[in-house]
């Protein structure tokens, strides 16, 4: 299966693709680029920021938890207005924020990373009713957080360490509960783990950066099927689409000149996504 081109518009580190199952539309970052982008009524839409931009869960029809360098922010679709929810490492100017995806239970789990990939400089964090939390220190390239759609585990990898991990968590809150086990071991593979999503199916859709892909394993983490991207560096997935059959897969073009880098691509698929989960203010 090969990824077809979706938004031409070439993103320096294209990230975080959230299909929005209230508008049925997908919403996508270029981190480097400081923008957040959109295809809405057939025409692209993009906002600028000053500083980095990386994630987002929804919390209603017109409003976006965003998570940016130094915070998480309530953002206005309608009148591009946010207004900020609670700093993250906004006092540490190495740091910025990476991959997010929103919880089963309303919260929305956010990882951070040195600008320069500083070794051990980021983390992963969940915020969850007024509260940020930080779940795993002293993480390089924070990657691949997604959900069971059990709502048994989390996932979530650090790039450098190659490794997928599976933490599980309580079923009340959705708090982490005991110790995380490695799930998918790629640590000797000559890619980069990066962004992943979980499907209805409990099947994870990793993003590999380096060699153009997305590849799917098993609940037991063996490799079902590949979705070949026709640009090395594929970031991350998200599954959209009225059936919610589409898997949209955002990628980069730093350090690669030549088009499709950086453009953002689709590709029609015979597994079932979740419907990505709201986020509760």
């Amino acid at each position: 299966m090969t990824a077809v081109v979706y938004n031409t518009t070439a993103c320096t580190l294209g990230e975080g693709p959230l299909w929005h199952p209230e508008r049925q539309q997908l919403f996508w970052f270029d981190i480097l680029g400081k923008r957040l982008l959109t295809v809405e009524d057939g025409a692209e839409r993009v906002w600028q920021f000053d500083e980095c931009v990386s994630a987002a869960g929804w919390v209603d029809h017109e409003t976006l938890l965003m998570a940016s360098q130094t915070g998480l922010w309530r953002f206005d679709l309608v009148t591009g207005e946010r207004s900020l929810i609670c700093p993250l490492e906004a006092d540490n100017p190495v740091t910025r924020s990476n991959d997010g995806r929103a919880d089963p239970w309303g919260g929305f789990w956010i990882g951070t990373m040195g600008f320069e990939a500083e070794p051990g400089a980021g983390a992963i964090y969940r915020y969850y009713r007024g509260e940020l939390r930080m779940l795993v220190p002293n993480v390089t390239i924070s990657n691949a957080i997604c959900f069971a759609p059990d709502r048994s585990c989390a996932y979530y990898a650090d790039t450098v360490v190659g490794k997928i991990m599976r933490q599980p968590l309580a079923a009340d809150d959705g708090w982490p509960e005991g110790e995380a086990q490695v799930h998918i071991d790629l640590s000797g593979e000559d890619f980069g783990v990066d962004g992943a999503v979980v499907d209805a199916s409990g099947n994870l859709w990793n993003a590999q950066w380096g060699i153009g892909c997305v590849a799917c394993y098993s609940p037991e983490g063996t490799l079902l099927e590949t979705v070949a991207v026709p640009t090395p560096q594929a970031s991350c997935p998200a599954f959209g689409g009225t059936d919610l059959s589409t898997l949209y897969i955002t990628t980069a073009a730093e350090g690669v000149n030549a088009a499709p880098a950086g453009q953002t691509f689709s590709a029609s698929t015979s597994a079932v996504g979740q419907r990505e989960h709201q986020v509760i203010l």
